[in-house]
């Protein structure tokens, strides 16, 4: 008997390596990316360095140095790794949540506001330069106004052509500088153009007159001052600030003004106690603006109210999305719904429609004479007029908003979990809602646990929504400042930015308070979501 010998498969051959020419394009290539990438972060922060310098922001410019030496640092080796995956998330985390958190909490040490966000020094400036008189002998001179910023909040540069001997000035706050012909473009004994400023027309500097009108610039004899939209006039100032004992002394009536306190706000006061001026500047008040928030009778006459309200709206606004979106969600993951992709598609519509733009649309369906609830439902009620009703409106609303989101959230979720799990609890002979809700849900809620206490801190501060449907009303005529449906951040925020001017800085001090209450609260329900570690 003869026997055949067969050879062993010969195993398939490892594909050939890249051929040098390839890896040596490829290491270039990474290579002049590298280059080009760091080369940009060292040019910006080279470019940036002058400014910050002039402006001594010394802390600006030492991060600035650092994030470009750290990234410098990781990717010009190819040591560190682990870094190079690092650095950018930590950066991102560091530069828009540590740096705004931070800033914030220092802001709201400060009264920055209206009337507050100049330093004392430009304060003082303006004070005095807002006093400069006219004498019959006063130099004047064809002005042209012009900007490096913006054309209504400048900073403004006078460029001044004398009427005396043609002779071409600059002036800014600082003080008056002489330019050669060379510098700028004279038309008719004015300046029309100068390089990298741009020249206001009359329209412009009416706009900007309140702007103006406290803009002056220091000579050696006193001031120069606008004089209509053309012409400026150097005057003498009548008042002097004494740098010795901080005071003001009005020169022709010899009265001294003295700094004094109030409220959160320094200013000059004669002995009479009467302002020289409402201009104040940006100061340090330490826990001044929390202590207000605790204190203030407008505050904590309606805050416990507002709060348990802030409470309800968000906790209804999590129960209801998440409800409709999960009885959807579960309904059209059945194998037995035939057309899921199309009743899918049409569910996300309210997801696809920017929200600011829904709620508009449902803020006109709440119109008592002319909405559209009304009118199909022959109804005659009075929904943003009434607090019951327009809480209701804005549940409505809110869930209309967010059942799309919940509903692709549960989805992804049920697809998640193994059918066997399922098929097990339905041959012990659990039903269908046995299942679901011994089996189902609790796994479900495993995924979505985290999802949920992100949405309820998000509506305690959904201020879009309030504003843009019911603005926080109704309000009573005996308490204008608290509506009906007012959240906190909505009611401190009219609080802060209403009749009286912005203040930043107590706005700051809430937002510092509104930030540690939410985070204390999405603390809590994490500890009570831990439970769930234990479902498998």
């Amino acid at each position: 008997m003869s026997q055949t010998l067969t050879r062993p498969a010969t195993p398939p051959a490892d594909p050939p390596p890249p051929t040098g020419r390839r890896q040596t394009s490829t290491t270039v290539g990474v290579l002049a990316v590298k280059i080009v990438f760091l080369g940009i972060v060292v040019g910006v922060a080279a470019a940036l360095t002058p400014q910050l310098l002039a402006s001594e922001r010394w802390a600006f410019l030492a991060a600035l140095w650092a994030i470009a030496l750290v990234l410098v640092a990781t990717y010009a080796t190819g040591r560190g790794l682990p870094a190079k995956y690092l650095v950018p998330g930590t950066l991102f985390l560091c530069l828009f949540v540590v740096y705004p958190v931070i800033a914030t909490a220092q802001l709201s040490t400060t009264n920055f506001g209206d009337g507050t966000r100049t330093s004392k020094e430009d304060a003082i400036a303006r004070i005095v330069g807002a006093s400069v008189v006219q004498t019959p002998d006063a130099p004047r001179y064809n002005l042209s106004i012009a900007t490096q910023g913006s054309v209504t909040d400048g900073p403004f540069t006078y460029f001044l052509v004398s009427q005396e001997d043609g002779t071409v000035f600059s002036g800014t706050a600082d003080g008056l500088e002489e330019l050669d012909d060379g510098d700028v473009t004279v038309v008719e004994d004015r300046v029309t153009e100068a390089g990298g400023f741009e020249f206001l027309t009359p329209q412009q500097v009416n706009d900007a007159g309140e702007v103006l009108s406290e803009f002056s610039v220091k000579t050696d004899d006193g001031a120069i001052r606008q004089l209509g939209i053309r012409e400026a006039f150097e005057g003498t100032t009548t008042l002097q600030y004494d740098e010795a004992t901080d005071t003001i002394t009005n020169t022709q009536t010899d009265v001294t003004y003295e700094i004094e306190r109030v409220g959160d706000r320094e200013f000059f006061l004669d002995p009479d106690g009467n302002r020289l001026s409402d201009q104040s500047w940006k100061a340090n008040v330490g826990f001044a603006n929390f202590e207000r928030v605790f204190t203030d009778s407008r505050i904590s006459g309606d805050f416990l109210r507002i709060f348990v309200w802030t409470v309800v709206f968000a906790t209804l606004s999590v129960v209801t999305t998440f409800g409709l979106g999960l009885l959807l969600a579960t309904t059209l993951n059945d194998p037995r719904v035939r057309g899921q992709k199309v009743y899918r598609s049409i569910l996300l519509l309210p997801y696809a429609i920017p929200g600011f733009i829904s709620l508009l649309v449902w803020a006109s369906f709440y119109n008592r004479d002319f909405g559209l609830i009304n009118d199909l439902l022959g109804l005659d009620i009075n929904w943003l007029g009434e607090t019951g009703w327009a809480r209701t409106a804005l549940i409505i609303t809110n869930t209309w908003l967010g059942f799309p989101y919940m509903f692709l959230v549960a989805t992804g979720a049920l697809q998640s979990i193994p059918p066997d799990l399922k098929e097990a609890a339905s041959i012990d002979g659990a039903s269908g809602f046995y299942g679901f809700r011994k089996v189902t849900f609790p796994l479900l809620l495993v995924s979505v646990a985290p999802l949920l206490v992100a949405t309820f801190a998000f509506n305690f501060n959904n201020f879009t929504a309030i504003f843009l449907l019911t603005e926080g009303g109704p309000f009573t005529p005996d308490n204008p400042t608290a509506g009906g449906t007012d959240l906190l951040i909505s009611y401190t925020i009219r609080l802060a930015f209403g009749a009286g001017g912005a203040q930043i800085g107590f706005a700051a001090a809430i937002s510092v308070c509104l930030f540690v209450l939410t985070g204390v609260i999405a603390a809590l329900q994490f500890r009570l979501t831990r439970s769930l570690e234990d479902v498998s």
